[in-house]
């Protein structure tokens, strides 16, 4: 991937020699009789490990059915830094960043509408955010409630080691991929769609319902994020050959039904979070070739 011409964003804050922002104590509080059993809460850090939205909604959808639970947490200030990395992973998450915001920026100015890009948190183990204690088990996430991305880079070794996705210089498009989806959700945020998303998700009545509606919306990141490389690649000609079938076999190796065959031996389709392998490649597919947020309606797919 050709990335050196991008543009570093400035909405980066490094806390990776931070300690995470967190001091000892707390974690999820269970009240007996409501809350998530502990097995539920490692099958849900799991399946958030494999790049979703903010892992409290997956974790929140539960509670529709089971009661709900409450988070207890104590913090202490950080020192954290704000701007563009000088290390090369921080360099490549701030090209990518950048890039993003030049890409969306256009996509939205020429609908009119003007793009407000989000700050991306690089962290290091564990980090205190807008949406509860972030750990590197759960992987990247986009966090509503303060518009940050967080991200732990241990994923992209992780990428490589456990999910087998991607090796050598092919794995920076899947990597890119990574970051991508993320943005995409904070599209969905500007656009309206995660809110409408949320309260649908309250509003169903069932886990497996609830679940439904999450992949509407995990898919939909995917199509944006071919939506970004469509873009990006007409302007600064980024991809190179290799890239895209990298981050296609990264799509497919964090499937849910690749997931869960690989953590528990079988498939259980209503409790699908983010989607197959074949549907993650389709959507990221498609939006890769068509360019167009229009192509990307998870919503009003009969089928997806």
């Amino acid at each position: 991937m050709r990335w050196d011409d991008f543009h570093r964003s400035d909405n980066v804050e490094d806390d990776r020699g931070g300690g995470g922002g967190y001091a000892g104590g707390g974690g999820f509080s269970l009240p007996g009789g409501g809350g998530l059993g502990i097995g539920t809460l490692i099958v849900l850090g799991l399946i958030g490990w494999a790049i979703g939205i903010d892992p409290s909604i997956l974790i929140g959808g539960a509670e529709i059915i089971n009661g709900g639970s409450h988070y207890h947490q104590q913090s202490r200030p950080v020192n954290r830094r704000t701007g563009t990395p000088t290390d090369q992973t921080g360099q490549f998450v701030a090209a990518m960043l950048g890039n993003t915001e030049d890409t969306w920026g256009e996509i939205f100015q020429a609908s009119g509408q003007q793009y407000s890009a989000p700050r991306l948190r690089l962290y290091a183990g564990g980090e205190q955010g807008g949406c509860g204690f972030a750990q590197a088990a759960m992987g990247p996430f986009y966090c509503p409630n303060d518009r940050r991305i967080y991200l732990d880079t241990s994923f992209f070794r992780d990428m490589q080691v456990r999910f087998h996705g991607c090796s050598g210089k092919a794995c920076e498009f899947a990597e890119a991929y990574v970051i991508a989806h993320e943005v995409g959700h904070h599209v969905q945020n500007l656009l309206g769609i995660l809110p409408k998303a949320s309260s649908a998700q309250r509003a169903a009545g069932s886990k497996a319902a609830a679940n439904r509606i999450q992949v509407r919306v995990e898919l939909q990141a995917d199509c944006f994020a071919g939506v970004w490389a469509n873009h990006s690649n007409q302007r600064w000609k980024s991809i190179e050959p290799g890239d895209v079938e990298a981050a296609l076999q990264t799509a497919s190796a964090i499937g849910d039904d690749r997931l869960q065959k690989q953590a528990q031996g079988y498939v259980v389709p209503d409790a699908f979070t983010h989607g197959t392998s074949e549907q993650r490649q389709r959507w990221f597919t498609t939006g890769l070739k068509e360019g167009k947020v229009s192509a990307c309606d998870t919503f009003a797919a009969a089928s997806l």
